[in-house]
């Protein structure tokens, strides 16, 4: 799991992005706006074919549930993919790292339907269902790729642990961010060489 992190986003208060790599066994943050190509991203020779960028779906979801997707909508066994990629950053963010970054649209993709509601709740406020932090949507993908439902439970465990030390220190709640910290967003499922659409 390599999260591309938005420069601006590493001193953020409620971010998720830095409880991944304490844990989670095989994960890392890298910061930055834009890489030639996946393996300069990933520092190592890397197939496109066998790495997913996640990111939500476009609209309603289908009631389909998390899942990896080939350039035409079909799944992509789990046991295919080397690893996965998660932008973070708000929208706006995420939208610069999609744009600058065109090698993602050589990836495979993961269409995030989360399971439920941010746990941020009152704290920052997302200004739809489906946005989610980023370690809730890599939370959601890792079962649905495999992983024991065990993993979702202890990562969202450590989100609201973060979360109630911060109520506890009384920080402050972020204001709503209409550019939710997650992923840029397709135009369409089944076309993936579209540009993510803007949010506002």
């Amino acid at each position: 799991m390599v999260v591309l992190q938005h420069p601006q986003e590493q001193d953020v208060t409620l971010g998720t992005a830095r409880l991944l790599p304490t844990n989670l066994t095989r994960a890392k943050v890298i910061v930055g706006l834009s890489w030639r190509s996946l393996a300069a991203a990933l520092g190592e020779d890397a197939d496109p074919a066998r790495w997913a960028v996640i990111f939500p779906r476009k609209g309603t979801a289908q009631g389909k549930g998390t899942r990896a997707v080939d350039k035409s909508g079909v799944v992509v066994p789990s046991k295919r993919l080397q690893g996965i990629i998660v932008l973070d950053g708000t929208w706006s963010q995420a939208k610069t790292l999609w744009w600058r970054n065109a090698w993602l649209l050589k990836l495979q993709r993961v269409v995030l339907e989360p399971r439920e509601a941010s746990i941020y709740g009152a704290l920052r406020r997302e200004p739809k269902r489906e946005y989610v932090s980023t370690l809730e949507a890599v939370a959601d993908t890792l079962v649905a790729l495999g992983e024991p439902e065990a993993v979702r439970e202890h990562l969202r465990r450590v989100f609201r642990t973060m979360l109630q030390r911060v109520r506890d220190a009384g920080k402050p709640r972020e204001p709503s961010r209409d550019q939710s910290a997650a992923k840029p967003e397709p135009h369409d499922e089944n076309d993936p060489g579209s540009a993510p659409l803007p949010t506002t």
